[in-house]
């Protein structure tokens, strides 16, 4: 496993159930701004990790977007956010309402340099 990939892991283990966090939060929260293709990449590699909550990542939109493999599609995904209690029209949900924002002390526990912090939690406006 890469350093991208285990970042990209303890990130998106980070994600309590019932809030999301878009392909580019997790991209922003690994220290690699504008690399939500390649944790999409990334993602869809990690078939069979435990405690992996992969379901929890879609679109910056809120839409699933998921193309679907062997193991995991779009109705899957939908399935298991809605077992956590969030609410989906379709395959589509309401970003500001679910979106994960972590705290300073969860950015910090994942060793991001304390200036590349301010900015993130400016730009996700977590305080």
């Amino acid at each position: 496993m890469t350093d991208f990939q285990r970042a990209v892991l303890r990130v998106v283990r980070l994600i309590p159930p019932g809030k999301v966090v878009s392909y580019g939060q997790v991209a922003a929260y690994v220290g690699t701004p504008r690399a939500a293709r390649q944790v999409g990449w990334v993602m869809r590699s990690m078939e069979g990790v435990p405690d992996y909550p992969w379901w929890r990542v879609l679109n910056n939109a809120g839409k699933i977007t998921i193309k679907g493999n062997k193991f995991n599609d779009a109705s899957l995904q939908r399935d298991l956010l809605e077992a956590e209690g969030i609410v989906l029209h379709d395959y589509e949900l309401d970003m500001a309402r679910y979106r994960f924002r972590p705290t300073a002390g969860q950015l910090h526990s994942l060793q991001l340099a304390p200036s590349y912090i301010e900015t993130v939690l400016a730009k996700y406006d977590i305080g």
